[in-house]
């Protein structure tokens, strides 16, 4: 039986995951990381985009919209903003979401938050990149 490690992903509305796994991937704010059992102990923020839980028999993705990871050598949390299972992801509306930031960034206003556009256009992309790999590791 192989190493593992407790996992909790933890949204601002509920828990979304806890469990063991042999390996954890997040998207840092400097770059993807893997988090193995027995880790160096770290804080880091996350932005936008995929946490990975492999266990022994299989993978589990998430969407994150940003949030922190907390590593200990026996725990690894998320502390996520938004975070929702892989298979839950609504893709129409990501797509109409990611339009709707998009023509918000092109409209010549004074009354469009240009920073809250690319953070709305940023989370809906990662929503739909998450998706295209679950469909990917499933074909």
């Amino acid at each position: 039986m192989a190493m593992t490690i407790h996992v909790d992903i933890v949204s601002a509305e509920k828990e979304i995951y806890s469990g063991l796994a042999e390996m954890v991937f997040a998207p840092a704010v400097l770059g993807e990381v893997g988090i193995a059992p027995r880790h160096a102990q770290m804080i880091t923020r996350l932005n936008p985009g995929e946490v990975r839980v492999k266990t022994e028999k299989e993978e589990f993705p998430f969407f994150i919209s940003g949030g922190l990871l907390e590593v200990q050598p026996h725990l690894v949390t998320v502390l996520a903003d938004t975070a929702i299972r892989a298979d839950d992801i609504d893709e129409s509306a990501a797509l109409a979401a990611k339009t709707k930031a998009e023509e918000a960034m092109n409209e010549k206003s004074d009354k469009i938050d240009y920073a809250k556009a690319q953070a709305e256009l940023a989370q809906a992309v990662m929503q739909l990149r998450t998706l295209d790999r679950l469909r990917k590791r499933r074909s």
